[in-house]
């Protein structure tokens, strides 16, 4: 969604990548999280990339931390109620990885850190959040889209709507126009 609306042709290809597999082995390891977003992002680009020669091929993938803790999509409404109820009042991290490969190499790569923060909401308000919301939910880490009914969650952003949204836009623009694969 975030490259059409920004006018960049494309071909969606997904990677075959065990996702959760590299991140039990960068928690594991206590490595950061924001090494696990940039790993993910540059395992998808290069899976792709050998079986796309020559394309610009484009890996993106985004963790979420609060208070040290790990999140992934939740499974279910429950999980994302839990999720939501942990994060309630508090601060927490959307972090995105992006790269681009090609050839089974990667051209570059980069991370973004965005800080939000939840307004301490009450448990009738979530229950109308989540209704509301639908299975939508279930397809973000955070359990809330801030394009839509998510945005009444949070008393505060810090960072760029694009990383929060998955996918640092402008740093990915700024290396396609200097790799020529865009018009300036």
């Amino acid at each position: 969604m975030i490259l059409e609306r920004a006018g960049i042709p494309f071909v969606r290809d997904p990677a075959d990548v065990d996702e959760d597999a590299l991140k039990t082995e960068f928690r594991r390891r206590n490595e950061p999280v924001e090494s696990a977003a940039l790993a993910l992002s540059q395992a998808k680009a290069l899976h792709v990339s050998k079986r796309r020669p020559g394309a610009f091929v484009i890996g993106a993938d985004q963790m979420l931390v609060c208070g040290g803790r790990w999140f992934d999509k939740p499974k279910d409404k429950n999980e994302a109620r839990d999720h939501l109820l942990a994060m309630r009042g508090r601060s927490h991290e959307l972090i995105s990885g992006v790269c681009v490969a090609r050839d089974g190499g990667v051209l570059w790569n980069h991370v973004e850190t965005t800080v939000m923060t939840m307004i301490p909401f009450g448990d009738g308000f979530l229950k109308s959040y989540l209704e509301e919301a639908g299975p939508e939910v279930l397809e973000s880490v955070g359990a809330y889209r801030l394009e839509g009914a998510g945005a009444r969650l949070f008393a505060r952003i810090e960072g760029d709507y694009f990383t929060i949204l998955g996918l640092p836009l402008l740093p990915l623009l700024a290396f396609l126009r200097e790799a020529g694969v865009i018009a300036v």
